[in-house]
């Protein structure tokens, strides 16, 4: 079985997956080993490995690392071509859906395209969309990428319609890492309506409680970050929150 099957067959059997973002850059090199143990240990049905902004040279070895550690599936969360190594068992193949940059809409994954070919990488095609979490995100900057509103579902639902009908398999709803806010629950609730992919939403969920209302909205998948980078005890609490059909 893949890991999008598998990532399908956890959300039919467990309500929603539970995915944790590592971020494999020098400020958690202490604690990598550690926190993939925990997540073994937790629920954690996957993790997304992946950063904005990599400041050294060991990103690969860290990834290494984490797929050594790792009893989930480790799938790639990309934020640049210079990331891609072999050490994924999957990546998010994303564009940038709710921006007007070229070169994120498609550019660099034409340019990553036969590299990934080349690792025979499974890809799950994703369409990303950030929202405003009123913190001004890495990847918004990053991308050159402007937000969309959070009081503008409207314009939120049109994108992610036009993503299904590009044929993506996923669309990522993302307030950003450390947002203020997290994605709404009303945006989730008319895209859940609206559009019959599975839905991941990530960025400013700090609580197990605030997970658990996304998923009744209608998030398939649910992605922590930063809250659990600060405090990886919180992983088994997130997973019992998001995974309902079996709490």
């Amino acid at each position: 079985m893949n890991v999008f099957a598998q990532l399908l067959n956890t959300i039919s059997e467990k309500g929603a997956a539970y995915v944790v973002l590592i971020d494999p850059d020098n400020k958690n090199d202490t604690i990598i080993e550690s926190n993939v143990a925990l997540a073994n240990q937790s629920g954690v049905d996957a993790l997304f490995v992946g950063g904005s902004l990599i400041m050294d040279g060991c990103y690969v070895d860290r990834v290494k690392r984490i797929k050594d550690s790792a009893q989930i599936p480790v799938i790639f969360f990309p934020g640049g071509i210079g990331q891609l190594n072999s050490y994924y068992d999957a990546m998010l193949f994303m564009s940038i859906i709710s921006g007007r940059n070229p070169h994120y809409l498609i550019g660099e994954q034409v340019i990553a395209a036969p590299s990934v070919k080349d690792l025979g990488i499974e890809t799950i095609a994703t369409g990303y969309m950030i929202l405003d979490g009123g913190a001004g995100s890495t990847v918004e900057f990053m991308s050159g990428t402007r937000p969309i509103p959070m009081n503008r579902p409207d314009i939120a639902v049109a994108h992610a319609l036009a993503g299904q009908y590009l044929g993506m398999e996923l669309i990522y709803l993302e307030a950003g890492s450390g947002a203020k806010k997290p994605v709404e629950i009303d945006i989730i609730k008319y895209i859940h309506q609206a559009v019959n992919i599975p839905l991941i939403v990530g960025g400013g969920i700090r609580t197990p409680t605030a997970a658990a209302e996304r998923v009744e909205a209608g998030a398939a998948i649910i992605v922590t970050g930063t809250v659990t980078e600060r405090n990886s005890l919180l992983m088994k609490e997130f997973s019992k929150a998001i995974h309902w059909k079996i709490s």
